[in-house]
């Protein structure tokens, strides 16, 4: 099992379903073979009297398009047919004649020719029955520039939003329809993927990164390989500006950015903010999503709509909708800053610092200890953990180094030295191992400031680490080898045993399989067996390199 599907031939009534059972609509009875949804709300006597009637359709596969667009200011209903296949005609003329008052009924059609043809017999059967019908092509897509009958996508749902609000101001049929036609001129749209889509119970087919691919899983009009989100983007923007500065349409923009279905939140975030600023910040008005608008099952990329602006598009685009799917305009603006307050009540780091020649060897060559141990530290945290320890580890080594080289760590005085080492590890070090480190110096410096005992420092700041961290001698953290090396000092015995007794805990990790504490907790107890645990290594080669320099 790859997707939670159940049968493939179920996939799209079960979605129906679920949509009709959570959102204010009236389903047509599955007797009928019909997929039409209609708002609950919606008389067509009474409000059909007055306002025009918005439908939509298509094939399914592009939730939330269209039944997602149902609700007051856009769609009235939405016809769905099987996954990529347009509905049939009777299908669009019965939600037609559901919906179709006095003031009529507009059809939101895409450019796709199965849409086109059955939307379009069903609007001649329902004029034949006497009932007032337009219909409106969305052709918003420029991957084939110089095709007749460029493809509807994403910005087909802009159109739902627009013709709805223009319903509910109890706009007349045919003004809507040449107010819609107007607006479609004004945008265009671009897609890419980096994989296809994948069809319930089929394989995904193996394709290259396209650009230009269609919502129905169509090939794309080229090739590409963007090596980042800034590339994909460049590859998308240049030649969606190109075609509609052949329109003579320019910013500013109101910009569309569309997840055509399984791109990370992550993902759409980095590429909507290479978006803002490859249009540049001053060129966007608003910014629609990121969001799912309009796409293609499980296709793993995305779409930009640009739409020239203007007060009248925006007071449409921004009035209120019932209509779950629609994501909202948003304002683009240029975020403001504030200066973050990080003083210190006792600023231990300052220019031009006492400095200690031998306290300052000695801390290079904990600092190269930990530059050389990265690899192996992070080769052991792979295996228990996030694979990140040794980074970690060198990312606070380097802080002091960069600290030390400025002479703005106090090396001569441990106090200070221990303080300011505190600092660097918590705004520098990140992660958990950096905090806990952090609370090991902040408080054993403030113990050697009260008292002047160092062994006895140390080990107020382990029990510190303790009290805030939770882990005990035992849990696999590298508590069980600095509680070891500690406890050894304070005995009085020397740098070289504390680091006997350090190398002595950390292989012991080793034989532990049941972590009570840090990544490793989350870790089958058979991925711990025989691997020391990244932070009490760390700590080990720590001591065994100030044995070195003692």
């Amino acid at each position: 099992m790859e997707r939670f599907y159940n049968a493939p031939d179920t996939v799209v009534d079960e979605i129906l379903n679920a949509v009709a059972t959570t959102a204010p609509l009236r389903i047509a009875e599955p007797e009928s073979g019909l997929r039409i949804l209609i708002r609950r709300d919606w008389d067509k006597q009474n409000q059909g009297q007055r306002q025009v009637a918005v439908l939509s359709g298509g094939g399914a596969g592009h939730e939330p398009a269209h039944a997602g667009y149902i609700g007051a200011g856009m769609l009235t209903g939405a016809i769905s047919g099987s996954l990529f296949a347009s509905p049939s005609v009777e299908a669009v003329l019965a939600a037609i004649r559901e919906v179709c008052g006095e003031a009529g009924c507009l059809l939101v059609v895409k450019n796709y020719t199965g849409d086109r043809l059955n939307f379009g017999l069903a609007a001649e059967r329902a004029r034949g029955e006497g009932l007032k019908v337009a219909m409106v092509i969305v052709a918003d897509d420029v991957a084939l520039p110089d095709s007749p009958q460029p493809r509807g996508i994403a910005g087909t749902v802009l159109v739902h939003k627009l013709t709805g609000y223009l319903a509910e101001q109890e706009t007349p049929l045919e003004k809507i329809q040449q107010r819609a036609e107007a607006f479609c001129r004004r945008m265009g749209s671009l897609g890419m993927a980096l994989r296809p889509a994948a069809q319930p119970g089929q394989p995904t087919a193996e394709r290259s990164p396209e650009l230009g691919l269609g919502i129905h899983n169509e090939s794309g009009t080229r090739e590409v390989a963007p090596q980042d989100a800034d590339a994909a983007m460049q590859l998308v923007l240049e030649p969606l500006r190109d075609a509609l500065a052949d329109r003579h349409l320019d910013a500013p923009w109101i910009a569309v950015l569309n997840n055509l279905g399984s791109c990370s939140t992550q993902e759409m975030g980095v590429l909507a903010a290479s978006l803002l600023r490859q249009l540049g910040i001053e060129q966007v008005t608003h910014l629609i999503g990121p969001a799912p608008l309009m796409t293609s099952l499980d296709m793993h990329g995305f779409s930009v709509t640009l739409l020239s602006s203007d007060d009248d598009i925006v007071t449409a685009l921004d009035a209120p909708t019932s209509a779950p799917g629609w994501p909202g305009l948003r304002p683009a603006n240029r975020p403001d800053t504030f200066s973050a307050d990080t003083h210190q009540d006792h600023e231990a780091l300052a220019d031009d610092a006492p400095q200690d020649d031998t306290n300052v060897r000695t801390l290079e060559r904990v600092i190269d200890t930990l530059r050389q141990a990265r690899e192996a530290l992070d080769e052991l945290d792979a295996r228990s953990g996030d694979g990140d320890a040794g980074a970690s580890m060198q990312s606070g080594a380097e802080a002091i180094a960069k600290a030390l080289a400025a002479k703005r760590l106090n090396t001569a005085a441990l106090p200070q030295l221990f303080t300011g080492i505190g600092q660097l590890l918590s705004r520098d070090m990140g992660g958990s191992s950096g905090v806990l480190l952090s609370i090991l110096f902040t408080a054993a410096g403030a113990s050697l400031d009260q008292r002047g005992e160092l062994n006895a420092a140390l080990a107020e700041g382990v029990e510190r680490m303790q009290a805030y961290g939770g882990a005990r001698p035992g849990d696999r953290t590298m508590l069980d080898a600095l509680i070891p090396a500690v406890d050894a000092l304070k005995r009085g015995e020397t740098l070289a045993q504390a680091a006997q007794a350090a190398r002595d805990g950390a292989q012991a990790t080793a034989t532990l399989t049941r972590a009570n504490a840090g990544r490793s907790a989350y870790v089958p107890e058979s991925a711990l067996k025989g691997v020391v645990d990244p932070g009490a290594e760390a700590v080990a080669r720590v001591f065994e390199a100030l044995a070195k320099s003692g």
